[in-house]
C-alpha cells in the first residue's frame, strides 16, 4: 500500500502556484485496509476516502471503462492490481496526470510537465473522447492558464462533437463548468475554445455570435469578449460577468427577452445570474446613457433596478454596463460618467425624508404617497444635477 499526491496540486506546485487542494490516489490497497487505519469513505461512485486526521482526500488507484454514451456511461474498476499509471492515464489532460511519491520525487509517464512548460492543454490518451465534459474541461483549464490546446486535442474535440457524444451533456455539468470558466483570468478563452470545436452554437444558440476559429468575428462577440477581459480585470463577481451574454443575445424587444428566458432555462442558471442578465437586458441600454439622462429618467433607473432596498443591486448592473460599454466602445473615460450619474442621483434621493412627505400628504387628505415621494426626489435629483454645472 502506498499513496500519492496527484492531480492538480501536483500541476500547481510546478507552476509555482499556492496549492489549495491536495488529492491523493492510494495503490495496493482495498477499502476494507483503508477503514482498518482510519479514513472515512465518502464516495459514491468510487472509493474514496478521507484522512483521519488531515481530512484530505485518498482515491484507490481505479480504470474506467465507457459502456454507454454521456459521462456517466462508465464502469469503474478499483482493485489492489491497479498501477499508478493506470490510474492517470484515465484523467483528462497531460498536466493534470503527473504525481509525486512520498519522497518528493515527480512521476510523469505522459508527460505533463513538458507541456506545462510549453504551455499546452493535451490529453492523455484516446479515453479523452468517452466523457464529453472533458471539451469543456479543456476550455475552462485555458481560460484558467491561456495556454495553447494541442493539435491532435483540438480535433479530437471537433470529432466528438461532429460525432454527437457532445449531446449527452446536462445542464447541471454545463453550468458548472461554464460558471467556473467564467470567473477564470481568461474568460474569453472558455468561448474561443468552445467556438473552436464547434461546441459554442448548441450551447448558446440564442447569442449572436460568429467566429472565425477562435476569433471573435462579429460585432457582439467581439463585444462580448472585450467586456468579459473588463470584467475579469476588476475583478467582476459571476452574476456580473454572467449578465454580459445578455448584450449579445439575439433578437428586438420582446424577441430578445424570450431568447434570454430560454438561454437562462436550459442553462438552469442560478437565481441571482438569471436576476443580474435579465436586468442587464432590460436597463443596459438606458444605464450606458444615464449620464445624458434627466432626472425623472435617472430616477426610473433606480427604481428598476430596486436601487432603494437593494443598492448592491444597483452596483451590480452599474458594473455588468461599465464592462460591457468598454467591450463595445472602447470607453476609457473614468471615472465612469454612468456610474457617477446615478449614484449621485441615488444619494440625492435617498436625501429625501419619506416619513415627512408621509406625513404631509396623510395632513392634507392626500392618499398616493408614493406619487408624492418619487416627485420629491425626482425634483432632489434636479437640484442635485443643476448643482454640478
Amino acid at each position: 500500500m502506498k499513496s500519492y499526491v496527484v492531480g492538480g496540486a501536483v500541476r500547481d506546485e510546478l507552476l509555482g502556484l499556492a496549492v489549495r487542494d491536495r488529492d491523493h490516489v492510494v495503490v495496493g490497497a482495498t477499502p476494507d485496509d483503508m477503514e482498518r487505519q482510519g479514513y472515512r469513505p465518502v464516495g459514491k461512485d468510487f472509493p474514496v476516502f478521507l484522512h483521519p486526521e488531515t481530512q484530505e482526500e485518498y482515491a484507490l488507484a481505479r480504470t474506467e471503462r465507457k459502456v454507454a454514451r454521456g459521462y456517466k456511461g462508465f464502469t469503474v474498476h478499483a482493485a489492489p492490481d491497479v498501477t499508478l499509471e493506470d490510474d492517470l492515464r484515465r484523467r483528462d489532460l497531460t498536466i493534470n496526470a503527473m504525481a509525486r511519491d512520498d519522497d518528493g520525487a515527480l512521476i510523469d509517464p505522459y508527460g505533463g510537465a513538458r507541456d506545462l512548460a510549453a504551455r499546452v492543454l493535451r490529453h492523455v490518451s484516446p479515453a479523452f473522447a468517452e466523457d464529453p465534459v472533458r471539451i469543456l474541461r479543456v476550455a475552462r483549464f485555458a481560460a484558467r492558464f491561456d495556454f495553447s490546446i494541442a493539435a491532435d486535442t483540438l480535433a479530437l474535440m471537433r470529432r466528438m462533437v461532429a460525432e454527437g457524444e457532445a449531446e449527452a451533456l446536462v445542464p447541471e455539468r454545463v453550468w458548472q463548468e461554464l460558471s467556473k470558466g467564467l470567473m477564470e483570468a481568461h474568460p474569453q478563452r472558455l468561448f474561443g475554445v468552445l467556438a473552436e470545436c464547434g461546441l459554442l452554437a448548441s450551447l448558446f444558440p440564442e447569442c449572436a455570435f460568429a467566429f472565425d476559429g477562435a476569433a471573435p468575428a462579429n460585432d457582439a462577440a467581439r463585444a462580448a469578449m472585450q467586456a468579459l477581459v473588463r470584467a475579469a480585470e476588476q475583478g467582476l463577481a459571476l452574476p456580473q460577468r454572467f449578465a454580459l451574454l445578455s448584450f449579445a443575445v439575439a433578437g428586438e424587444g420582446g424577441e430578445r427577452a424570450k431568447n434570454l428566458d430560454a438561454l437562462l432555462t436550459r442553462l438552469r442558471a442560478p437565481n441571482d445570474c438569471a436576476d443580474a442578465a435579465a436586468l442587464a437586458l432590460h436597463q443596459g441600454a438606458a444605464v450606458m446613457g444615464a449620464h445624458r439622462a434627466d432626472a425623472a429618467a435617472r430616477l426610473a433607473m433606480i427604481e428598476a433596478a430596486d436601487g432603494f432596498r437593494r443598492p448592491a443591486r444597483l452596483e451590480g448592473l452599474l458594473d455588468t454596463c461599465e464592462a460591457q460599454q468598454f467591450g463595445a466602445q472602447g470607453w476609457t473615460d473614468l471615472p465612469w460618467p454612468p456610474r457617477q450619474a446615478l449614484l449621485r442621483a441615488l444619494a440625492a434621493a435617498r436625501g429625501v425624508d419619506a416619513a415627512e412627505i408621509a406625513r404631509a400628504v396623510t395632513a392634507a387628505g392626500g392618499k398616493d404617497i408614493g406619487a408624492a415621494l418619487r416627485a420629491a426626489r425626482a425634483r432632489a435629483v434636479q437640484a442635485a444635477m443643476e448643482a454640478m454645472t
